[in-house]
Order: C-alpha cells, then structure tokens, then sequence
C-alpha cells in the first residue's frame, strides 16, 4: 500500500478521504499545519504530499521537498496560484483537481447576493432577540437588474444560468468568449458601466491581478453590488475599501480575501487582527464575508477526495497523470505532454 501525506487537514477533509482511501489502495498521514517552508520537512518519507490552495508551495518549500524524497504535489483544489511551477518543473510533479462542484460555488455567490440585499444575516441576529422591526432591512427586486460576470468557466455560466431564473439581464466578459453558448460578451469597460451587481469567476494569473482597482471601479455604477468567490487578488481590497466608505460601491459579498492565508479556515475569534484593512472591511453593514467556503458542500469534498487519490494513484501506477500542470502549461507555454504521459 502506498503512503501519503495531507497537510492543513481539517475534519471534514478527513472524512471523505479516510472513506475513499480503501479503494485506491493509499494510507494517509494527517498533519494539521500548513505546507510550507517550515514544516516541508515533515514530508520526509513519502513520495507525494496533499496540499491545499493556502498552502505556501514556494522556492524553499519545493526544495526542501526534493531533498526529502517528494515527487508528486497533489492539490486538493483547483487553484494553483500558490506553486512555484519554476522551481517544481522536471523535480516534482503537480496534480490539481480541476473540477469538483461548480454548482456549490455558484449558488454560493449567488446565497451571499441574496444574504447582503434582503438583510437576511441581520434580521436572523434581531430576532433572535425578538426585534421584529423592519428598519433599515429593505432590500431591491434582483428581477430586472443586470449582472455582469467576469469569466464564463464552468462555475460562472452555471452562475448565469441561476441569474437567469431570477430574471436578470446577463452581460459577461471573458478573454475567450464561449461559442453558442447564449451568453452575451461585452467588453470589460462596457461591463462595468452598465451592470448593477459585478461577479468574479476567474482564476488569478498576472492579468487578473488587482482586476478590480480604483480605476475600475471608477466605471462602475453607483452603489454597484461586487461578488467575489473566485480569489481575494483579483480585487485590490484598499481600493475597495475606499470605495465602500465613499459609497461608490454599494455592497460586497466576499467569500475569498488576498491576505487571507493566515486567517481564513482558522478560528481567530480570540486574536487580534492585525490585518487593518480586513477588519475595516468586515465591519461595514454592507459587507458580508465568508471563509473561503463556496467550494464547501458534501459533493465537492467527495469528488475533491476522489480526484485527489485518483491523481495520487496514477502516479503511483506510473501512468500518465491527467490532471497534471507544469511551469509550461502555467505559463500557457507549449508542453510536451501528449496521451497517456506527464509534463516531464
């Protein structure tokens, strides 16, 4: 039986791969820190290791890796933004899943949309407390109003769809606009200008880096609703910020954060955070934040195991590995990858 080891595990982690884990013949070492430069060491002894998108996979953590023994990275999420691919090409592999519920996270924007606007979080908190006034809860019809959606992958057209149900008027923009998919493409200028609620669903990369800026922003409509479930980086939250205390943005319902990897899946509620313009953010009426946890039901954690150990198991079998990404394919290079084979 083959042995691997799983960094940052959390319960609900452990549950669905301790089911599956039988069936790809692999054993599994838990460890509760994160991977990174000063707890790569821990992986000594085995061949592949289980990370996850806070993980920080640089330059030192990938070398300390080799040096050890490691050979395949597999990551229990579809995002690769933390991996220096650089330094990993032709010394250790790494494996994604690439798909694993684009329907939890569209109806995750989708929850926290309608959460920020009919006040639902607030009025929960006041009657609990038998307060049953209506004061400062109104919200405004979705049926009628236009959303743009920024990327038309799996997860945003399954977005589009649902704001379709609520009669909504869909725009969306993507660099590689899909073909007959009954989906109107406007520019990105033309987006900001004419949507009412903007939703994020694209992957970081060098041009999505602070997508959403000052100057970005400055097109937008008053009041705009943002919707951000893809990653925290494509929003410059400074300037986000400053929008919201001028009220040039109306609403933000953030479900990631670009410095959230020392905060989010942790319990910091008896700590000080140090992080001013989070904690600023956080305290608006018009915010609401979740902890990265779109991806969260019962079908992503099971086909995210699943993938995952399958990933591991091809490896293990010397077969081609499937969903492998190397410094190549990152960098949207030609790879030598065919049928059947690896990156390297």
């Amino acid at each position: 039986m083959n042995k691997i080891c799983f960094f940052d595990t959390k319960p609900y982690d452990k549950t669905y791969f301790e089911a599956l884990k039988a069936k790809y013949d692999i054993d599994i070492e838990y460890f509760e820190p994160k991977l990174g430069p000063k707890t790569a060491f821990m992986a000594k002894g085995f061949e592949a290791v289980v990370a996850f998108v806070n993980d920080n996979i640089n330059q030192e953590t990938i070398d300390i890796l080799y040096e050890n023994g490691v050979r395949l990275i597999a990551m229990r999420c579809a995002g690769y933004n933390n991996v220096d691919f650089k330094t990993a090409y032709k010394k250790i592999h790494v494996v994604r899943v690439p798909a694993y519920s684009p329907y939890a996270v569209a109806e995750h924007a989708m929850a926290l949309l309608l959460t920020l606007n009919r006040k639902i979080h607030r009025a929960y908190v006041r009657t609990r407390d038998f307060n049953f006034s209506l004061n400062g809860l109104m919200g405004f019809d979705l049926h009628g109003k236009t959303v743009g959606v920024i990327g038309t992958g799996k997860i945003g057209q399954i977005f589009v769809n649902i704001c379709k149900g609520f009669g909504m008027r869909v725009i969306a923009y993507d660099p590689y606009p899909l073909k007959d998919a009954g989906i109107e493409y406007v520019k990105l200028n033309e987006l900001c200008r004419e949507a009412d609620i903007i939703s994020l669903h694209c992957p970081l990369t060098k041009d999505t880096f602070h997508m959403i800026n000052k100057d970005m922003i400055s097109l937008m409509k008053d009041g705009v609703y943002i919707i951000n479930t893809s990653r925290g980086a494509l929003i410059n939250s400074e300037d986000l910020l400053e929008a919201l205390k001028d009220e040039k943005i109306g609403g933000a319902c953030l479900d990631v954060y670009e410095e959230e990897t020392e905060l989010f899946y942790e319990d910091m509620s008896y700590t000080v955070i140090k992080d001013d313009v989070l904690a600023r953010i956080i305290s608006m009426p018009n915010v609401i934040v979740t902890s990265h946890q779109a991806f969260l039901t019962k079908e992503a954690l099971y086909n995210i195991a699943e993938t995952t150990l399958s990933n591991c198991r091809e490896y293990f079998d010397g077969k081609g590995l499937t969903n492998e990404v190397c410094y190549k394919c990152s960098k949207g290079e030609p790879c030598p990858k065919g049928k059947n084979k690896s990156c390297f």
